[in-house]
């Protein structure tokens, strides 16, 4: 696959942005859709109160899950789009309805109408979701995709460290909706910044407007072994952290009592994000993809194992102390994993990177959502339901990781 040069050399080319701004422009992109989930987080008992729900009430829950439902279903248009008409023109579209969104959830008379602004919301994160990952993949490849991933996520993980203390603050001296607002202000300055960002897609592998060829494509990604095992791995993922995220306010606050501190625990579990991510950076280049996959989703296996023994031992109601440093643990066990799946999965797309980034990730946040929602329902008053939950997803993730096998010999494939 041709690479775009330019865009790889240092900070020193011609061009308007080095590989370091590429870099913390798409993690920047990202976070546009982490920041529509994580500012939220502090926010559930004022939205309890401001829509009549109960106190113990789960329903600001689906506030996350409708927002992944919208990101996971717009990313079947916007990844062909992308294909069709480039990167840069799908990032301003996303933008444009992201920002309609937020306002849209700031004043939201009702629940309902919440609910909605909430999906539009997620259909405008989609757009950005979808540039970032192919951007990526236009301009690097095998291992060196895989660490360009891992040095994004090390600043994307800054969001859930940050936003909900950040959204706990905008709370503490504003109304709750602040943070909706907030989020539409950043996001303009994502389309400011953005400006500076070159077309990234070869012209060679550019589309026509042919829905025939993108359904093609979908095929595709289901007959590549490598992509389809891979993409149902990290859906197994993806219901654990829509599951965490959608309880980690009632875990902490009701469950485990430290509600005061929520922020804080919150943002401390999420440093162990950046840590593994810069971490794995490193050993994908030392050890390869494939070892550094089966090595830690066996040890995934065995962390969660520890989490379920450390719950029902304690009956549902664990010791703080215990139980939040061993899902530290497992959560931080994911940058070691997914950052490698996502960009494995599209070795042997590279002709399609935006279809196939978009549908992959379509599959992997609608039922990682619908999986993930399901079992956020199950968890009352006792973690044991969250436990076993992570226990079984780690299984399968593990099962299909091992079953896929080596990517790396589709590496360079291109189809004739």
């Amino acid at each position: 696959m041709p690479i775009q040069e330019p865009m790889l050399n240092d900070d020193s080319s011609p061009l308007p942005l080095g590989r370091r701004e590429l870099l913390a422009l798409i993690a920047a992109l990202m976070a546009l859709m982490a920041l529509g989930i994580d500012m939220l987080l502090p926010a559930f008992d004022d939205i309890r109160v401001a829509y009549g729900l109960s106190e113990d009430s789960s329903a600001p829950g689906q506030l996350i899950t409708i927002y992944f439902v919208g990101l996971a279903i717009a990313q079947l248009f916007f990844g062909p789009m992308s294909d069709w008409f480039g990167r840069k023109p799908i990032i301003f579209i996303g933008v444009s309805i992201y920002i309609i969104g937020a306002i849209g959830s700031a004043l939201a008379p009702n629940f309902a109408t919440l609910l909605a602004s909430r999906f539009i919301w997620g259909i405008g994160a989609a757009g950005t979701r979808v540039v970032a990952v192919a951007v990526v993949r236009d301009c690097f490849e095998g291992s060196q995709m895989a660490k360009a991933m891992s040095e994004i996520m090390a600043v994307f993980v800054l969001v859930p460290v940050i936003a909900p203390t950040l959204g706990a603050g905008l709370i503490a001296i504003l109304p709750w909706e602040s943070i909706f607002w907030f989020s539409a202000v950043f996001a303009v300055g994502m389309s400011v910044w953005s400006l500076r960002l070159p077309e990234t897609l070869n012209p060679e592998y550019k589309v026509r407007f042919n829905w025939s060829s993108t359904k093609r494509g979908y095929g595709r990604v289901l007959r590549t072994r490598i992509t389809a095992f891979y993409t149902l791995s990290s859906v197994c993922l993806q219901a654990v952290f829509v599951m965490y995220l959608s309880s980690s306010e009632r875990i902490i606050s009701d469950i485990l009592g430290r509600g005061d501190q929520f922020p804080i625990i919150f943002g401390v579990v999420a440093i162990g994000f950046g840590i593994t991510a810069f971490i794995n950076g490193k050993l994908v280049m030392a050890i390869g993809i494939q070892k550094l996959l089966f090595g830690a989703s066996i040890f995934l296996v065995f962390s969660s194992s520890v989490l379920m023994v450390v719950t029902l031992i304690n009956e549902g109601t664990p010791n703080f102390w215990l139980f939040i440093p061993v899902l530290a643990v497992v959560l931080g066990t994911f940058m070691f994993i997914m950052p490698n799946l996502n960009s494995a999965a599209l070795f042997p797309m590279g002709d399609i990177a935006g279809t196939a980034s978009a549908f992959t990730s379509a599959i992997r946040m609608s039922i990682g959502a619908a999986i993930g929602g399901v079992l956020n329902s199950l968890i009352k008053d006792s973690l044991t339901p969250f436990a076993v939950g992570v226990v079984c997803m780690a299984i399968l993730t593990m099962v299909t990781i091992f079953v896929a096998g080596d990517p790396e010999p589709e590496r360079d494939y291109l189809p004739s």
